[in-house]
C-alpha cells in the first residue's frame, strides 16, 4: 500500500486488534454520501454509520449518524455541552482523523474524540461505516462500533 492508503491501514489495524479482521470492502467507485454507500453496498441507507466531525466549541468531536437523517446540531451540541454544534471545515477533519471529507472513518484516529453514536443505528444488524477513504467501508453491529468507538449512545437524528 502507498502513503495514500495510510487511513485504510489505520482502520484494518484498529479491526484486526480487536478480532474483527474481514470487514473491511473496497468499493469500485467512491461513496460521498450515504445513499451512494447504501446503493453500491445494497443495504438501507439508514444501516449507513456516518462519521461527521463538528466543532464543539474550539473542539472536535465525532458524531456517528444514521444516513436515514440530519444530525440535530442544537441536540447534539447538548451532549457535549455546548449550544450547537458546528461543522469542521476539511482541515479540522484531516488534522483530527488522519482522513479526509468523504471517506472519514469512526477509528483509526491519530487520538480518540469524543463520541456519540445515534440510537436509530440499533435497528439494524449490519451497520457500515467508512474505512478511511472514499471508496472503503467496513461492517460492524452497533455494538462491535459502540465498543470500537467508546461512543455514548443517543438521539442525534433530526
Amino acid at each position: 500500500m502507498c502513503d495514500a492508503d495510510a487511513p485504510l491501514t489505520a482502520v484494518a489495524r484498529v479491526l484486526r486488534g480487536r478480532g474483527l479482521q474481514g470487514r473491511i470492502c473496497v468499493l469500485p467507485n467512491a461513496v460521498p454520501t450515504a445513499a451512494a454507500a447504501a446503493e453500491q453496498l445494497r443495504c438501507a441507507v439508514g444501516a449507513i454509520a456516518n462519521s461527521l466531525i463538528f466543532r464543539a466549541g474550539d473542539d472536535p468531536v465525532l458524531v456517528i449518524a444514521s444516513g436515514a437523517h440530519r444530525v440535530d446540531v442544537r441536540a447534539a451540541g447538548a451532549l457535549f455541552g455546548v449550544d450547537r454544534l458546528r461543522r469542521a471545515d476539511s482541515e479540522l477533519v484531516y488534522a483530527a482523523t488522519g482522513q479526509r471529507v468523504g471517506g472519514v472513518a469512526p477509528i483509526g484516529h491519530p487520538a480518540p474524540l469524543p463520541t456519540v453514536i445515534d440510537v436509530d443505528l440499533a435497528g439494524y444488524g449490519r451497520l457500515w461505516a467508512g474505512a478511511g477513504l472514499e471508496h472503503a467501508m467496513f461492517w460492524a453491529t452497533y455494538d462491535e462500533l459502540t465498543d470500537l468507538t467508546g461512543a455514548r449512545p443517543a438521539v442525534v437524528g433530526a
